[in-house]
């Protein structure tokens, strides 16, 4: 069974990859993927990438076990069936969490924390100089308005950047909707992973709302204003620092 990738999907690819110069020439990259349909898009955008790019790259595929008995055999399957070098890194996180997180602390934070943690020593062991992560442009917006409401700072996704380690981060689908990604695995009929496969959800917690409630949030602004995202696509490229109340920033 081939995949049908779409060719807005290829270009958007093509076009971000180029802007921000995330993969290049001898790059060998590791890449997150959870099974989740952002991730399962990214793997199979990127193999097609190797087959049409005038430059050679190499990847790897990483799913991160929690240690919560999970079951990752059709992903395996479906990383050999399509040619994809894949590992499955067990880790005791699910155990430590449990340890660790003080009450009315974020779970999700900790396993993020954790498992870009366990990403970068994999990378740093099978000789990878980037790491590639599945978000895209509705992570983006979502986080810079997260940021802003509850946290009071001017933040987002940068597309690339360097851990403290020297690791170069990439964001691939950076400037790709949600819902493109969404119809991929649908139009393919791939078997996605959820939020069922996230560790915190099998907390007996109250989980935190802020990124739901800003998921709805977009939601109706957009609909008020159709061309909300690509505003705020174009918006994270024009800055204006000296423009804020950040005084080391004027001018002057």
């Amino acid at each position: 069974m081939s995949i049908k990738i779409s060719k807005k999907i290829m270009s958007k690819l093509g076009k971000t990859n180029a802007e921000f110069e995330l993969i290049e020439e001898g790059d060998k990259i590791l890449v997150g993927l959870s099974g989740g349909k952002d991730s399962l898009t990214m793997i199979h955008a990127m193999k097609e990438q190797q087959r049409r790019a005038p430059f050679k790259f190499e990847f790897i595929a990483v799913t991160i076990g929690y240690g919560m008995g999970e079951n990752f055999d059709n992903l395996i399957k479906h990383c050999k069936e399509y040619d994809i070098e894949h590992i499955v890194y067990d880790t005791k996180i699910y155990e430590l969490a449990e340890e660790k997180i003080r009450k009315n602390s974020s779970f999700c934070s900790f396993f993020s924390r954790m498992r870009r943690g366990t990403l970068y020593g994999i990378a740093e062991k099978n000789g990878c100089n980037k790491l590639a992560l599945g978000h895209h442009m509705d992570d983006a917006a979502e986080s810079f308005f997260m940021n802003f409401i509850y946290n009071g700072q001017m933040r987002s996704l940068a597309p690339k950047y360097k851990a403290d380690n020297g690791l170069i981060v990439i964001r691939p689908l950076i400037q790709m909707r949600e819902r493109q990604l969404r119809a991929f695995v649908v139009d393919n009929n791939i078997a996605a992973i959820g939020d069922e496969a996230c560790p915190a959800m099998r907390f007996d917690v109250k989980m935190p709302h802020a990124r739901a409630n800003t998921k709805v949030m977009l939601a109706k602004m957009e609909k008020e204003f159709p061309s909300l995202f690509t505003s705020l696509n174009a918006a994270f490229k024009n800055i204006s620092i000296d423009s804020f109340f950040d005084k080391e920033k004027f001018n002057i």
